[in-house]
């Protein structure tokens, strides 16, 4: 049964890692709330369960349940405290105050009493406030949900799991001689569902940050449906490049994408069918295009991709096959706005793609030339098979671009 046993916190430790991993991506995103939450989280948790569950150098009984007691204490005043935070309940800052107090006056009481009672006691003592706190956690989540916060919901299921991980490890820090196998299962199971569903809570009530990012950085001509530059936010983009171009000539890539079917969707279905497409064609994009590349939405069927010091045509061409298989996938649309209902009308729709690709490299091009001659090739690339066209500066043709066998 000992296998079962590893297995199963095996899964609890592996998404902590997952968690710790996901908290690295958000800092490095700038979302530095998301992170530090996030981690503490997982950090804590992580730390809890390997002190309850014996796996700290600490040889003597007595010690051992001593150090479990502070932990308990610490640990479980932490989490309460993230959870509040989550809840939005710490937001008026003399709230924020009285819930610091109230917890440091808790955890501090329970220490300086643990030390009038023997080491067990101490920790049954540490173990039942944490217990009590999760108590007061799980009615506060109930609290925001019935005032119609849907995702405080959410934050209850994750307490309960809390609770009942919290109780399983109490009775193996306790009596761990005897504990049978299943406590360690349920407890284990208990704990990353825990940590899976507050990590889901954090995402989704912190998730409004990436956003308010994007806004920051691009300004009011930022695109909500495409999460990306607005047409008039390329047009300064490209502007911007060409400026350097003139001023340290080096060649630039530019790409654009048009999609032939985007007005025929709108017409048969509904603009929210519209918007829904030119939201997945946007994600799957962003999930394509390299960081380094520059993106926006060019007018209402397309985007714009531009390359700056592309030495290499063979680079950019590859990008363009890449992005044009990527977005003619088949996906499936939600054709009324209640997208969330539970039976939303949907359709099987893929993207009629055309993709043009030149490179500037004269010493006379001009930006709103370039992108009229982008537009035109891409449309120009829906009669070829590859749906890949490539715009010849020096002869001035638009040429079919095969697809090359890999």
């Amino acid at each position: 049964m000992e296998q079962f046993v590893i297995g199963f916190w095996g899964c609890f430790f592996g998404t902590t890692g997952l968690m710790l991993a996901g908290s690295v991506v958000a800092f490095i995103h700038s979302l530095r709330r998301i992170a530090l939450n996030a981690a503490l989280s997982a950090v804590a948790s992580a730390f809890f369960v390997t002190a309850f569950l014996g796996e700290l150098p600490i040889a003597d009984p007595n010690t051992l349940a001593r150090f479990l007691a502070f932990v308990a204490c610490l640990v479980s005043t932490l989490l309460a405290y993230l959870l509040f935070s989550i809840l939005g309940i710490l937001q008026p800052p003399k709230t924020r105050r009285q819930v610091i107090t109230a917890l440091a006056a808790l955890a501090a009481a329970v220490i300086v009493a643990g030390w009038f009672v023997r080491p067990l006691q101490a920790l049954g003592l540490s173990t039942a406030v944490a217990c009590l706190l999760g108590v007061v956690a799980l009615a506060s989540s109930i609290r925001s949900a019935l005032r119609g916060d849907r995702l405080a919901w959410v934050a209850v299921s994750g307490v309960s799991f809390m609770l009942v991980a919290l109780a399983g490890l109490g009775w193996i820090a306790l009596d761990r001689a005897h504990v049978p196998w299943q406590v360690h299962a349920v407890s284990a199971l208990a704990a990353t569902a825990y940590l899976a569903t507050m990590a889901s809570v954090l995402w989704i009530r912190y998730s409004y940050l990436i956003e308010l990012h994007e806004v920051m950085a691009q300004g009011p001509n930022y695109d909500p449906v495409t999460r990306m530059r607005s047409d008039v936010e390329t047009g300064y983009m490209v502007g911007a490049a060409f400026k350097h171009y003139r001023d340290k000539p080096a060649p630039l890539g530019v790409i654009v994408i048009s999609i032939a079917n985007l007005y025929v969707l709108k017409n048969l279905y509904s603009l929210a069918a519209l918007n829904h497409a030119l939201f997945v064609c946007a994600g799957r994009l962003r999930r394509t295009v390299p960081a380094h590349i520059e993106m926006g939405r060019l007018a209402d069927d397309g985007f714009l991709l531009l390359v700056r010091n592309c030495e290499d045509s063979g680079h950019l061409i590859e990008l363009a096959h890449a992005v044009q298989a990527r977005l003619s996938k088949p996906v499936i649309l939600h054709t009324r706005p209640e997208a969330g209902s539970l039976a939303p009308k949907q359709t099987r729709w893929t993207a009629d793609v055309g993709v043009g690709v030149l490179r500037v490299s004269g010493d006379d091009a001009r930006a709103t030339t370039t992108v009229a001659m982008g537009r035109g090739t891409s449309r120009t690339a829906w009669a070829y098979p590859s749906r890949v066209a490539w715009y010849d500066e020096k002869s001035g043709e638009i040429v079919g671009v095969p697809v090359l066998a890999s």
